[in-house]
């Protein structure tokens, strides 16, 4: 398939209904709090629960996206860690210089994408991936983002257990394991489908309607260098990282590292705001904000790029 093919199949429903959030946030003035808390406790987990629970994922499979998401998440650690002392950066710009280059958009960025490249399958390992994400991103993200702060970040990660992704995880491989799935065609699974099928749409709306809230104005230097690390360098480790694992499927290898090269997380932006503090230099909630909304703008080109390697071959 063309450039032009991937785009419009696979890049242009993601960017064209994002479009449509961020032209209501910005001249409708319409708010995500409502439609995020819908998402997060309704249709995201039923979005969870339908697709593992259908999904043709072994659990060796399960397993092996978890290791590579660790691996990959270690390694951007140690990388994102180093460039941001020798470039001089200290806390709190350093704990958001880290936050913004390991996590990225694998949320209502991530899902959407792996759908519409990658149908089924694709759905599948993004919304595991996405759990997983959430644990890190309330757990090692709160950590890194409070970092020289005089807040204790131990106390606030306990938030991950108000993570009702974490439970729908739980509950579909529980259900899984046990043999007890209800065929599709009952009314119970019918409903996790609807309710999971309207959660794609609606989270391309929330990450239109909060980029619309994101000021880009700021031309910070930072930027520059955690916007290539996101996304030139991240699908390069994660395409190791795959590798090193050593997939038995190909589509799901192709996925991991198509989700792992997604622009950096809107959730940084929020751990920034709400457990780094004030610094000297360049404010970190700036930075954060701009270097989400430049991530997101590239990332139509680079991943474009990437998902026309993906599928042909090229890469994996």
């Amino acid at each position: 398939m063309s450039l032009l093919g991937i785009f419009a199949s696979a890049i242009l429903p993601v960017v064209g209904v994002a479009a449509v959030g961020f032209l209501l946030g910005r001249y409708e003035g319409v708010e995500a709090d409502a439609l995020t808390t819908v998402t997060v406790y309704v249709l995201a987990p039923a979005l969870v629960v339908h697709s593992l629970t259908t999904s043709e994922l072994s659990g060796g499979t399960i397993v092996q996206v978890v290791v590579a998401v660790l691996g990959f998440t270690a390694a951007m650690l140690v990388v994102a860690e180093l460039v941001g002392r020798l470039s001089g950066h200290t806390e709190p710009l350093l704990g958001a210089f880290v936050l913004v280059t390991v996590f990225p958009n694998t949320g209502n960025y991530g899902i959407p994408l792996a759908d519409f490249a990658f149908g089924a399958t694709g759905r599948s390992v993004a919304v595991l991936v996405t759990a997983l994400q959430g644990v890190m991103l309330y757990t090692l993200g709160i950590y890194v983002a409070a970092r020289g702060s005089e807040s204790n970040p131990l106390s606030d990660m306990r938030r991950v257990f108000g993570v009702p992704l974490v439970y729908a995880v739980v509950v579909a491989l529980a259900v899984r394991w046990l043999g007890v799935v209800p065929p599709e065609s009952s009314t119970l699974m019918a409903t996790l489908e609807l309710l999971g099928n309207a959660s794609i749409p609606v989270m391309l709306l929330i990450l239109g309607i909060q980029l619309s809230n994101v000021d880009g104005t700021d031309t910070l230097r930072p930027v520059g260098t955690a916007s290539g690390l996101r996304l030139l360098l991240a699908p390069v480790v994660g395409t190791g990282v795959v590798l090193l694992v050593g997939f038995a499927n190909p589509t799901v290898a192709r996925v991991v590292v198509l989700l792992l090269a997604t622009p950096t997380s809107v959730t940084s932006l929020i751990l920034v705001g709400a457990f780094s503090r004030d610094g000297d230099g360049v404010a970190s909630g700036e930075f954060t904000s701009a270097t989400v909304l430049v991530t997101t703008l590239a990332s139509v080109l680079t991943v474009t790029l990437l998902v026309a390697a993906l599928q042909s071959g090229l890469v994996l």
